[in-house]
């Protein structure tokens, strides 16, 4: 983890606090002996700083190639860890990259949704984190965001980490199409039980 990334950690942790009433639950459940991807629905722009805080590794995310555009905002969350995905496109490159990083015992985190639900709805999952999995016998780290109508001057706010979802859980013996649906619908489903599960 480098000095900027551990003390823009600090930092937005004490910010989101601000706007946030959080709670967090499952941290136990990530592991902290292994490379893995980490994955969460979309709900706001403030996504990433809220699934990342509490896990104790560095996670590098693929983010939109979009947010690189201005140079400033790009060398900011690059200095974080953050790296573009050309969306709809296959992009190899970035896949490559994070297929390094898991590889490396580093934690990638994902947003399968590949974009923010309007209504707080799982869409969706794209199947980039299966394939990433596959090609790196890692597992999945399953990870939730509710949000509950704001009260005063912050909004309720659930963070949950699932149980963890093993390489050999995701049957995976490769990029097998069948497979990896197989594994997209059951990473889907973790996702949706949590969700379910939460009350606010």
């Amino acid at each position: 983890m480098t000095p900027f990334y551990s003390i823009a950690k600090a930092v937005t942790r004490l910010i989101s606090h601000l706007f946030y009433k959080i709670k967090y639950e499952g941290i136990e459940n990530i592991p902290t002996d292994r490379g893995f991807i980490l994955c969460s629905n979309h709900v706001t722009m403030f996504d990433p700083i809220l699934v990342a805080v509490r896990v104790k590794p560095q996670c590098f995310f693929m983010a939109k190639e979009e947010l690189f555009k201005n140079k400033f905002v790009s060398l900011i969350i690059r200095g974080l860890g953050a790296f573009p995905v050309s969306r709809g496109k296959g992009d190899t490159e970035a896949v490559d990259k994070a297929v390094n990083y898991v590889k490396e015992g580093k934690v990638v985190a994902i947003f399968p949704e590949g974009t923010r639900s309007k209504d707080g709805h799982l869409q969706k999952l794209k199947s980039g984190a299966v394939v990433i999995a596959a090609q790196t016998g890692g597992g999945l780290q399953p990870c939730v965001i509710k949000m509950g109508e704001k009260k005063g001057l912050r909004r309720p706010v659930v963070i949950r980490y699932g149980q963890f979802i093993t390489h050999e859980q995701l049957g995976l013996t490769g990029k097998v199409p069948s497979q990896i649906r197989a594994a997209n619908k059951l990473l889907t489903s973790s996702l949706q039980t949590m969700l379910d599960d939460i009350q606010i």
